[in-house]
């Protein structure tokens, strides 16, 4: 069964028309908060002079950004339990938020080095992720396909991602233009498995850890494809 799924009557698929656009309206919509407030938090932290404190902390030592990817990796698991919380809508937005903040931190050091460039890298790399979720979602919508089946080769696609990342902290792997393109097809899978999600295997009081789960990809995406922007110039 797939993680989401309910065996009650309550799954979105299972409902009449007005109440699947409901949910998935909500759900979008929270997407859009979570993204402004993800632009928002960056946009404080990129104008708080930061810059020495953050790359000091991560030139510390060759495992700091490791040590960072292992924390982010905990509280995202954390904080999407508390976005499915089926007892409390509060923690719901909690684990949202929680999300939201962590993406930000983890973003910020790659997003300090685009600052600096001066051919508006993050700019471009943000008007083609919008672009690519919008065809994705459309793509889901239109066609009406699950792409649940997607889950499996996702997680074991996240785990050999993992491994390789972790590998290129102790033997000479460069995670270059190639990995970043690859990144981008597992993000775009990662969108239409969540959106295909949101239609079929979501409950209808999830939209709060449906969004999450979107964001979730999206953020994924933008990261790798400001990376492949980066590579380039």
């Amino acid at each position: 069964m797939n993680p989401y799924e309910s065996p009650t009557f309550d799954v979105v698929a299972a409902q009449d028309e007005t109440t699947r656009v409901s949910f998935v309206r909500k759900t979008y919509w929270h997407l859009a908060g979570a993204v402004a407030a993800f632009a928002l938090i960056e946009y404080m932290l990129l104008n708080a002079g930061l810059e020495n404190s953050v790359f000091s902390l991560l030139g510390a030592s060759k495992y700091s950004w490791l040590m960072v990817m292992g924390a982010f990796m905990g509280v995202s698991w954390i904080a999407e339990k508390w976005a499915n919380s089926s007892t409390s809508l509060g923690m719901q937005y909690f684990g949202l938020s929680v999300y939201v903040v962590a993406q930000a931190l983890i973003m910020l050091p790659l997003l300090m080095i685009a600052n600096g460039m001066e051919n508006g890298v993050i700019a471009k790399a943000g008007m083609v992720t919008v672009a690519m979720v919008l065809g994705l979602t459309l793509i889901a919508f239109t066609t009406r396909k699950d792409f649940s089946f997607l889950g499996g080769m996702l997680k074991i696609g996240g785990m050999v991602v993992i491994g390789v990342i972790v590998a290129s902290f102790f033997l000479p792997i460069t995670l270059g233009t190639w990995f970043s393109a690859l990144m981008i097809l597992f993000a775009s899978g990662s969108i239409l498995y969540s959106t295909s999600n949101i239609m079929y295997h979501y409950r209808t009081t999830q939209h709060v850890a449906a969004s999450l789960s979107l964001f979730a990809g999206v953020a994924l995406l933008f990261w790798y494809v400001l990376r492949l922007f980066m590579n380039r110039d």
